[in-house]
Order: C-alpha cells, then structure tokens, then sequence
C-alpha cells in the first residue's frame, strides 16, 4: 500500500487517533491459536481420563524415579507411594481439564468478540487457560519433572518433548493474544 492510500476499511478518509481498528488478522490469530490449544489440552485430558493407566504409569515411574541413573545424591526425592503419586495424577488431569474448560470458553467469546469487537473476556480467559498450560508443561514437567525428578535421565519415560512442545504451542498463543492491536478497544469500551 502506497503512502498515499488510505485503507479500505476507512471509506476513503485517513485513520485518526481513537478511531476503531479492524479486527481481523491478529485476533483472528490469536482465536486460532487459543482454540487449538483448547483442543490439544481437551484431547489430552480426555485421554488421561479415558486410558488412566497409560499415563498413570508415567507418572509413578517419574515420581519414583526409578529409570534414572539412581544417583544416591538425587534418590532421596523420589516419591514412591502410589497415594501421592495418583494424587499427583489425578491433579494433573483436573488441571488440564479446567485449562481445556477455560480455553473453549475464550476461544468461543473470541469468536463472538470477531463480531461485537467486545474482546476482553475473550483475552481474560484465553490468558488464565495458557498460563495454567505454561505452568503445567514448564513448571510441571520441565521443572519439577524433568530437573527435581531427573525425568531427563529415563529412556523409558522422558515427557520433556512433549511437555516442550505443549509449552512452545502455549507460549505462542499468549504472546498473540497480548499483542497489541489483538483487541483495541471501542470508543467507550475499557479493554482490560
């Protein structure tokens, strides 16, 4: 577009401070990406519920640490109750459905805020439901799992790839969703 145009969502006059901006590409994107998160998380919860022994396996093994080196400076953290361990992942799973809850929720008022430009529920939600993600994939399972644990130290039952992608796919969609111009507010309209 060359200096002297002007947009075409401006009926031929130039854009003034204060004026509305369109709502398109970037909260387009940013709906894109919180719906997609909402349906990878939704997808793995629903599998940790469905097929609870699979993944109930992964998490006692990490917790017990027991497909690490088994360094005797590092053993004295393992948890080896099958309690606190399906505490743990029972935990997970209830965190990652309230996530998938949250998620769908923003990625439906995101939808809805594509029409009305009433966007700051959309970002509130979209916001509470990829922190919990960051929190669950990097302070969970990087973190707690992959350092406290010594996840990184088992072949067998190593989630950080995973619990790395999760994170990346998260981290991506909040960075949208806070970019500026993702949901400029209204005359009148106090975006929070």
């Amino acid at each position: 577009m060359s200096e002297t145009s002007t947009p075409p969502h401006t009926s031929g006059r130039i854009l003034q401070t204060g004026d509305r901006i369109p709502r398109t590409g970037l909260t387009l994107a940013a709906a894109v990406l919180t719906g997609t998160v909402a349906l990878v998380i939704a997808l793995v919860a629903l599998g940790n519920i469905t097929d609870f022994g699979t993944n109930q396996q992964f998490v006692r093994h990490v917790l017990a640490m027991d497909t690490t080196f088994k360094d005797p400076d590092l053993m004295w953290r393992a948890i080896t109750s099958h309690t606190l361990q399906d505490a743990a992942y029972l935990a997970i799973i209830a965190w990652e459905t309230l996530a998938a809850l949250l998620l769908l929720a923003g990625t439906a008022l995101w939808a809805v805020g594509l029409r009305n430009g009433r966007l700051a529920r959309a970002r509130l939600l979209s916001t509470l439901g990829l922190l919990m993600i960051v929190l669950l994939f990097g302070a969970g399972f990087l973190a707690i799992g992959g350092e406290w644990f010594a996840m990184w130290q088992s072949k067998t039952w190593n989630g950080l790839e995973a619990a790395t992608r999760n994170l990346t796919l998260a981290g991506i969609a909040l960075l949208v969703v806070h970019l500026p111009g993702t949901t400029a507010p209204r005359h009148g309209e106090h975006d929070a």
